[in-house]
């Protein structure tokens, strides 16, 4: 609710902005009434009831903080998205993410309709399967690569890795945030084989590996679809960036491409619990997605936007060409690393504290 005032004043006008910002103020209200209570068997129904209406509220904030973007381009001739408004949507989506899994995670273990299996925890599964969430979003994307081009790449999916006693790569995950990911990555890499190859007899397979090491649990997408010069890989995680034209609204129907949401949403989806989404591409010939997640659930930390003076602060001085300074702002290490762009990694300066042997702890 602080954060969300540091937009341009031009954006914070548009009527869909002052919408999301009023369901936030109703939201905190709702909650401030049970601030001082003490929790009974009654209480804990009426919170359940309570999170429940301020979830469904909000099930539309993307799409309508996205239309106020859209609603501000409109009204101006040359609109592009710049630094100070990804950083912001980085971590107002980020927020949310951390915030409905709470709630629903609350309302999965707390309310009248808990999960038909019991291998769910809430919305988390011990050993999630990530094969079959892995085919259920190729279904999905097939389906709807189908609807738009009436035709869909086969998909051809390996794993590597599988443990001992088990018969298949599993992991500790939520499923609906997997899927997420891999249905938004699926739907990019159909949409540009089928287009790529639409004029030939026969549409390449996609191939899709399944890794689990160590330390990492990684999905690699490859498709044929002519993969995107270098020196726009970097766009493909803004927000309003897209290589497809704006789609027509069908009723019921998600479009395949075009709004330039899924890879930014998706990636962070992954950095949630410390992973993350890299792509690689041979411009003419494809490109190679990695999903990357922590393969043991005691390494993935959730990642969440902290908010301070510093950052207000921060707000105030970013433009087109700063590199962000050096502090700390979100609650994981894991976040920092590898970054080389819009975040970098907490330093204590030369001036900072003290260790415990007298010496200046001066950071990583």
């Amino acid at each position: 609710m602080q954060e969300i005032n540091h937009l341009p004043k031009v954006l914070l006008q548009t009527p869909s902005v002052e919408l999301v910002k009023s369901w936030y103020v109703q939201s905190f209200v709702d909650l401030m009434d049970f601030l001082n209570d003490d929790f009974s068997e009654d209480d804990i129904e009426r919170f359940t009831d309570t999170l429940y209406t301020i979830k469904q509220r909000h099930d539309k904030t993307v799409e309508t903080m996205a239309q106020g973007v859209i609603e501000l381009k409109s009204a101006q001739n040359k609109f592009i998205i710049d630094p100070k408004m990804q950083y912001f949507l980085d971590r107002f989506y980020m927020n949310r993410i951390g915030i409905r899994l709470l709630m629903t995670n609350h309302i999965a273990l707390f309310g009248k309709h808990p999960p038909s299996s019991g291998k769910f925890i809430g919305v988390f599964e011990p050993n999630c399967r990530i094969k079959k969430v892995l085919e259920d979003a190729v279904a999905g994307a097939s389906d709807l690569c189908a609807r738009t081009y009436f035709d869909s790449p086969m998909v051809k999916i390996n794993e590597h890795g599988v443990r001992e006693g088990e018969d298949e790569v599993i992991a500790a995950y939520v499923p609906s945030h997997l899927h997420f990911m891999l249905f938004e990555l699926l739907k990019n890499a159909m949409r540009a084989t089928v287009e790529k190859h639409e004029a030939k007899d026969e549409i390449p397979d996609i191939n899709i590996d399944i890794v689990k090491g160590n330390e990492d649990l990684t999905i690699r997408i490859s498709d044929l679809g002519g993969g995107i010069c270098r020196n726009k890989i970097k766009d493909l995680f803004t927000y309003h960036y897209s290589t497809a034209p704006e789609p027509d609204q069908l009723e019921g129907i998600a479009p395949l491409a075009g709004y330039g949401y899924g890879l930014p949403l998706s990636k962070l989806y992954a950095k949630y619990f410390g992973g993350d989404i890299h792509i690689s591409s041979l411009e003419g010939l494809g490109s190679d997605t990695f999903v990357y997640l922590k393969a043991l659930s005691q390494d993935a930390q959730e990642v969440i936007p902290m908010y301070n003076s510093l950052v207000a602060k921060e707000y105030e001085e970013i433009d087109q060409e700063t590199v962000r300074s050096s502090q700390r702002e979100w609650s994981c290490d894991s976040f920092y690393d590898g970054q080389i762009r819009s975040y970098s990694k907490p330093f204590l300066r030369s001036s900072g504290k003290k260790n415990g042997n007298g010496g200046v702890n001066r950071g990583k």
